[in-house]
């Protein structure tokens, strides 16, 4: 076997050879389950990851648990077994939360990095295929092109036009020229291996297949995998300022606790009770579970996205899609169907209706010059044979599934309406050269071999482009002069079909009777004879007429942006009322004629570009956000990548969407749709508002907490409650209430309000008011329990904490429902629609019975049960906060 960094001294024959592979068929699928077994799967092993017992640990390494370990293991010094057992085990139940919540978070973490996976397109039993690029093996058959990311390391057998970005591992920013020849010189480094291809580089031009010879950490990624293997997990900005917000919470936290502490030992508290009390203050007041709630409830939220077809491949996308004020997407197969049809086209100086067996002269040269000058793949090899043409006879043409763009796709449907079928004319008019569109060019040529052996080349490209290249013009079958007057008649054609909203194409050929260089196919691109103009059809999607609406009701400006006619981008444009009758479009053409100065006043009044390329992506993306807006710009094409890479929220298409624009892109569309970026935004706006709603949730109970204990400690009372009932008020309502908020449909019409600016503060539109205000209410209802107990009905201390604790307990469970909404009053809402929530509350709930109920806890807890009478106060108690503050509300309203 050859060394593994010898695979360019083999010969394509050879290394075919190798790896008992196909050319042609690719490997067997059954050999391709062996060899998965014994090569493993193509990944970069990532020594970083957390595992289960790491995630589980790490609970126990927070400040504050620390602290209250400290506390237990004083307590059973001090004598106080019960007080360290109860203690020991809320830090248990505390960690074994905190574990189930950060888990969930690292598993949808680790499921959203796989789908954002790349894929690879291979030819597997003679079909071609697209799967996860880590199921490749050795031996593998891959079909590259531009845009596509290379999977693992590769043998090139055949290439055209081939070009590789492999910056990432030389450093060097220029494409590198790579052909499939065969090389003699000996312990060449990877950077001079020119048919080679190396996992991680990028094509930047034109395509290849190529054989696999290497996979997961024996390819040239694999051996310098240390320098890559690095924790990718960013901060979003919400997650930082939220950060921030809990070390300022820590430090207020633990100052507010030492004053309480200091008061109560000056008021003749016991040091040992005020030490524990204190801790256990210092634990509730400071919500320890928020960092892991939100990122939760970004990743269960990036989840419902999916189920969407869009997939957020950095969460930092979830924050911006709610800030989004401008949208800025392709017309083609993002506003359209992306399922073209040939309905018209332009010959013998008309304009015709295609339809099936259409009889004219001509219409035979035009189809194969569109089938044939065409990247369009076959999933499936066509057979040919007596019993196929037998079949075709009687039940006509079945047109096989095909991959590549819709516009090529349409050109090769319409040959089967004549009794060909793609493998027949391929066979017969065999490409031996070709120039690859562009979306500069904005033509694509290809030189044929013709049966008779000579040669031509066919074209087919944007109308005002390959007009402008042709010298003649052929009717009924003939060559004849361009004229002027034919020309105009020709360009009106083309505006008449464009007004139809029809895509429109020119073909064309030129024969040759000299000799040609065939590695110079562009250098031949005039002197042309034009056949047609062909006028293909996108109809919008259905579903982008209510999406547009969402999208100017919530103040987002949807913008078009396409490489197509001015006019065909208008008629769609009103069609879905992106733009008025009197709306502007801007072509290509005329933007290079405008700076970046006017086009920044320009861009304000105009939502339509038309015949748009790359770089003209890129300056209109720049001009908006020098406007101040916040831009999600779609792409799809290489050429695409720096305005989505530019663009706040970079939108790649899941579809038709090269590797390198995916790559750079904040959000995948997984069909392609318009309407699926919207639904985006609306589960952004509402991702943001529940990680409102528990905050809001969190800090109100937690300013309850600290002004109950307070309060009774400056009025010289004994302590409200006991320092293990603190920590269980912090067990038992900051977990499963706050994390089945983050899971609440929102109950608020997100999408009837203005994007939110991107430096809004979580606690704007008075969110820090109503943390006070509720905070306040359940601190003095706490209050208010425990003193009705002691002077009113005269209980014992345990009775009045119990029922001080369960008012406690109970305020927060029933103000969880009043979270749900910042606009409307908890009557108005069902509880039902969010049965997690009911279930939470209801766990939580059993769990304070169970500790006033069931001997085995009541002692730990210094718990009594309470009669009917004490019950009834308890539930007014925990209940009036939420009726006033919603009717204060309702009445301010």
């Amino acid at each position: 076997m050859v060394k593994l960094k010898e695979f360019y001294l083999l010969s394509t024959e050879e290394i075919i050879d190798s790896f008992a592979t196909s050319s042609e068929r690719g490997l067997a699928n059954r050999e391709i389950r062996r060899r998965l077994l014994e090569y493993g799967k193509n990944r970069i092993i990532e020594t970083n990851q957390k595992g289960i017992l790491s995630i589980f640990f790490d609970q126990f390494r927070d400040f504050m648990i620390m602290v209250l370990m400290v506390a237990t293991l004083l307590s059973f010094l001090m004598g106080e077994v019960a007080d360290g057992i109860t203690i020991f085990a809320i830090i248990i139940l505390n960690g074994i939360m905190g574990f189930i919540q950060e888990y969930r978070a690292e598993k949808s973490l680790a499921a959203l990095k796989k789908l954002a996976a790349p894929k690879a397109k291979v030819i597997r039993d003679g079909k071609i295929e697209k799967i996860a690029a880590d199921e490749l093996v050795p031996g593998d058959l891959l079909l590259l092109e531009a845009g596509d990311r290379i999977p693992a390391d590769a043998r090139i057998i055949s290439a055209r036009g081939l070009q590789v970005d492999e910056s990432l591992l030389t450093g060097e920013s220029l494409p590198v020229n790579k052909s499939e020849k065969r090389l003699y010189a000996k312990n060449l480094e990877p950077t001079s291996q020119s048919n080679m291809l190396f996992m991680g580089t990028t094509i930047t031009g034109g395509r290849a297949k190529a054989v696999i010879v290497t996979t997961g950490m024996d390819t040239e990624m694999g051996k310098i995998a240390e320098l890559l293997d690095h924790d990718e997990r960013v901060l979003t900005p919400l997650q930082k300022r939220l950060k921030h917000l809990g070390k300022w919470l820590v430090t207020v936290s633990i100052l507010i606790t030492l004053f309480i502490v200091i008061i109560g030992i000056l008021k003749g508290q016991s040091i040992y009770q005020m030490f524990l009390a204190g801790v256990s203050l210092a634990v509730a007041a400071i919500p320890e579970g928020l960092p892991a709630i939100v990122t939760l409830a970004l990743a269960l939220g990036v989840q419902k996205m999916i189920k969407n077809n869009a997939i957020v491949r950095r969460l930092q996308a979830v924050e911006t899609l709610g800030c989004a004020t401008v949208i800025c997407s392709d017309k083609t197969g993002t506003l359209t169907q992306n399922q073209m049809t040939l309905s018209k086209f332009y010959a013998n100086h008309r304009i015709n209706k295609f339809e099936a067996e259409t009889k004219l002269k001509g219409i035979e040269k035009m189809l194969k010059i569109g089938a044939i000058c065409n990247s369009v793949q076959l999933k499936e090899e066509e057979k040919e044979g007596p019993l196929s043409r037998v079949k075709r006879f009687f039940v006509g043409n079945k047109i096989p599934e095909l991959m590549g763009d819709p516009t090529e796709i349409a050109l090769v449907k319409a040959i089967y309406n004549y009794d060909f079928t793609l493998s027949k004319l391929r066979e017969e008019y065999q490409v031996v050269a070709e120039a690859e569109f562009d979306s500069k060019r904005k033509r694509m040529s290809v030189v044929v071999e013709k049966p008779d052996k000579s040669k031509e080349l066919w074209i087919k490209g944007a109308p005002e482009v390959i007009i402008e290249k042709c010298k003649y013009i052929e009717i009924n079958g003939q060559p004849q002069e361009l004229t002027p007057e034919i020309k105009e008649e020709v360009l009106k054609a083309n505006e008449s079909m464009a007004g139809e909203a029809l895509r429109v194409l020119a073909l064309g050929y030129r024969s040759f009777r000299e000799r040609i260089k065939l590695k110079k196919v562009s250098g031949y691109e005039n002197n042309l004879t034009l056949v047609a103009l062909v006028g293909l059809i996108d109809p919008p999607r259905p579903e982008a007429y209510q999406a547009v609406k969402s999208c100017n009701r919530a103040g987002i400006k949807p913008i078009m942006i396409t490489g197509d006619h001015k006019v065909t981008a208008r008629v769609i444009a009103e069609d879905l009322g992106i733009i008025s009758r009197r709306g502007r479009v801007i072509t290509g053409a005329e933007l290079k004629g405008i700076d970046d100065t006017r086009l920044r006043e320009l861009i304000r009044g105009v939502q339509v570009f038309a015949r748009i390329s790359p770089e003209d992506k890129l300056r209109i993306v720049r001009a908006l956000k020098e406007n101040g807006e916040i831009v999600a710009m779609t792409g799809d094409g290489v050429n695409d990548a720096p305005a989505v890479k530019e663009a706040d929220i970079g939108v790649a298409m899941g579809k038709k969407g090269t590797d390198v624009t995916k790559e750079v892109s904040s959000l995948i569309l997984a069909d392609d749709n318009f309407a699926t970026i919207v639904k985006a935004i609306e589960e952004g706006r509402k991702i943001y508002n529940n990680i409102r709603k528990f905050i809001r949730y969190l800090l109100s109970c937690n300013t309850g907490e600290l002004l109950a204990i307070f309060m009774g400690i400056t009025m010289g009372l004994p302590l409200p409650l006991v320092p293990i009932q603190i920590l269980w008020v912090n067990l038992v309502t900051d977990g499963l209430p706050a994390l089945a908020l983050g899971l609440d449909e929102d109950n608020d019409d997100v999408m009837a309000k203005p994007p939110r600016e991107p430096s809004e503060s979580i606690f704007a539109h008075g969110m820090v008011s109503k943390i006070v205000s509720q905070g306040v209410l359940i601190g003095i209802s706490t209050m208010v329990a425990f003193l009705l107990a002691i002077f009113r009905l005269e209980t014992d201390i345990n009775t009045a904490r119990t029922m001080a604790f369960s008012t406690l307990v109970f305020s927060q469970l029933f103000f969880v429902f009043s979270c749900r909404s910042e606009e409307h009053f908890f009557w108005q809402l069902s509880p039902f629609t969010n049965p997690y929530l009911i279930g939470a509350v209801f766990i939580s709930a059993l769990m304070q019975f169970a500790v006033i109920y069931l001997p085995i806890f009541s002692g730990f807890f210094q718990t009594s049960v309470l009669n009917t009478e004490q019950w009834v106060i308890v539930f007014i108690l925990s209940t009036w906060s939420i009726i006033v503050l919603d009717f204060a509300r309702y009445f301010s309203k």
